[in-house]
C-alpha cells in the first residue's frame, strides 16, 4: 500500500495533479472493556467446585454454599456450618438455625423468602471457629455471594461474622444494635443464634436489633410479633 501511494504522488506531481495533503491516521482507539456484569449464585458456586483451598475440606462432609432466595433483599450470615449443616449440606438446619427461622418468621418473612450463608462453607472440626485465614481463603466467595444478590441489609449473626464482614477485632458486645457499612450496604451485627439458645435471657436484645431491620427495610413490625 505504502509502494502505491508513493507512486500516485510521483505522477502526481509529475502531471502537475493537485493532491490533498496526506494526514496521518489517529490510532486506532482501544476496544472499550465490556461492562462488569455482577456475578451468579449459580457461577460463584460452579467457580468454587470441589473446594480444596484450605484445611477445613479435610474433615467436611459437604460443602455449605447458601440456602434462600437469589434476590433477597436481606441476607443472613453466620460464622460456619455446624454437625446439622454438614451433614445435609444447608445453612442453619441445627438448632441454633431452628431458633434462626422463627426469628426471620417474626420479622415476616419465610426461610425462602431471605438469603442464608456463613463466613465459611466447611464445618470447622470439633464446631470451633473459624480461623482468620479460613475467613480469608473464603472472604471472596461471600462477597461475590452478597455482590450477586445485592440485598437491602445484612445481618451477621455472632462475632466471627461481624468480624469477617466489617473487619477489626471489636467484641460482639460493642457491635450489636449499632448499624455499620459493607460497600454501601446496611450491615446490622447481632448475637448468634447459638449464644441465644445458651443465653435466653439476651434474646429481647436480638429482637430490638431486628426490628431496627425491619425500619430499614421500610417493613412493620408484624402484628403477631409486637
Amino acid at each position: 500500500m505504502a509502494a502505491e501511494l508513493a507512486r500516485h504522488l510521483r505522477w502526481a506531481r509529475r502531471e502537475g495533479v493537485e493532491t490533498l495533503p496526506i494526514v496521518e491516521a489517529a490510532p486506532l482507539a482501544p476496544a472499550l472493556e465490556a461492562p462488569r456484569v455482577p456475578p451468579d449464585l449459580d457461577g460463584i458456586r460452579a467457580d468454587l467446585g470441589d473446594c480444596r483451598r484450605c484445611g477445613l475440606c479435610e474433615g467436611r462432609t459437604r460443602i455449605v454454599f447458601g440456602d434462600g432466595a437469589p434476590s433477597a433483599e436481606l441476607v443472613f450470615v453466620g460464622d460456619r456450618p455446624g454437625a446439622d449443616e454438614d451433614e445435609r449440606g444447608l445453612p442453619a438446619v441445627g438448632p441454633a438455625g431452628e431458633l434462626l427461622e422463627k426469628m426471620i418468621g417474626a420479622m415476616g418473612f419465610a426461610r425462602h423468602e431471605v438469603y442464608l450463608t456463613d463466613t465459611v462453607k466447611c464445618r470447622p472440626p470439633g464446631d470451633r471457629a473459624p480461623t482468620p485465614d479460613e475467613v480469608a481463603t473464603c472472604r471472596p466467595y461471600l462477597r461475590g455471594q452478597l455482590a450477586a444478590i445485592r440485598p437491602k441489609a445484612i445481618v451477621a449473626l455472632g462475632q466471627a461474622a461481624s468480624q469477617a464482614l466489617l473487619g477489626g477485632d471489636a467484641p460482639i458486645s460493642n457491635l450489636r444494635g449499632q448499624w455499620q457499612e459493607l460497600e454501601g450496604v446496611p450491615v446490622m451485627p447481632t448475637f448468634h443464634p447459638a449464644y441465644l439458645l445458651r443465653n435466653p435471657g439476651e434474646k429481647a436484645k436480638v429482637w430490638n436489633d431486628l426490628k431496627l431491620v425491619l425500619a430499614a427495610l421500610g417493613r412493620d413490625v408484624p402484628e403477631r410479633a409486637r
